[in-house]
């Protein structure tokens, strides 16, 4: 894996986000990695998190990893979901300024992040391509998918049969609203994932060379 640095997301009216970046030589691709809820002790070192940045840095991707308002050394304090957000958005702006053109980037987030990547991406046809692992459907109320489905990027949507926060019946609604193939289910996995990083890392990993293969 390439070498992360530290870095510092400016996400507006003061904020500044605590990130690590991951940059191969010449890179034109990249993706920023949102991590879980952050009143529950999410941040962008929960293990999913990380695993997933790890495996889109071997596909030959661009990563940025960062922590929400009000997590780790991040300024500011959690907005519920909105000023998240506008910190998703900044993290995509400072990922740009990291890749040569033409400067393609995706999402993918994890449980909260996984909110807040699907509202971001849903609003923004520019990104290359979206990634949701265990979406908490059952207690988010409404993710907003709409729009993904029309659009002509690599979309994985990834959750685990043993996920309490993202049941089978509830992903599979999902279904309709999201293109051909999108959704991956692994065997035996909860919402942490724990014991089933490998076979999380292998969806990952197609969903990142689709996205690393793209013009």
């Amino acid at each position: 894996m390439i070498a992360e640095r530290t870095a510092t997301v400016a996400a507006g009216d003061g904020v500044a986000l605590e990130a690590a970046v991951a940059v191969p030589a010449g890179a034109s691709a990249g993706v920023v990695v949102c991590h879980p809820h952050p009143l529950y002790g999410g941040d962008m070192h929960n293990p999913v998190v990380v695993r997933a940045a790890e495996v889109c840095a071997d596909m030959g991707l661009a990563t940025l990893r960062f922590n929400f308002r009000g997590v780790g050394g991040s300024t500011g304090a959690h907005d519920g979901g909105s000023g998240e957000q506008d910190d998703v958005r900044a993290a995509l702006v400072h990922l740009r300024e990291h890749l040569a053109p033409p400067a393609r980037r995706a999402l993918i987030g994890y449980s909260f992040g996984a909110v807040m990547a699907a509202a971001v991406a849903a609003a923004d046809a520019t990104l290359a391509a979206v990634a949701l692992i265990a979406p908490p459907l059952a207690v988010a109320g409404r993710v907003p998918v709409e729009g993904l489905r029309a659009a002509e990027r690599p979309v994985l949507v990834v959750a685990g049969t043993a996920d309490e926060y993202c049941p089978l019946d509830a992903l599979g609604r999902l279904e309709a609203a999201l293109p051909a193939g999108a959704i991956t289910v692994i065997d035996g996995a909860n919402h942490f994932f724990f014991g089933k990083l490998h076979p999380l890392g292998q969806a990952i990993a197609r969903w990142a060379a689709a996205v690393a293969a793209r013009p």
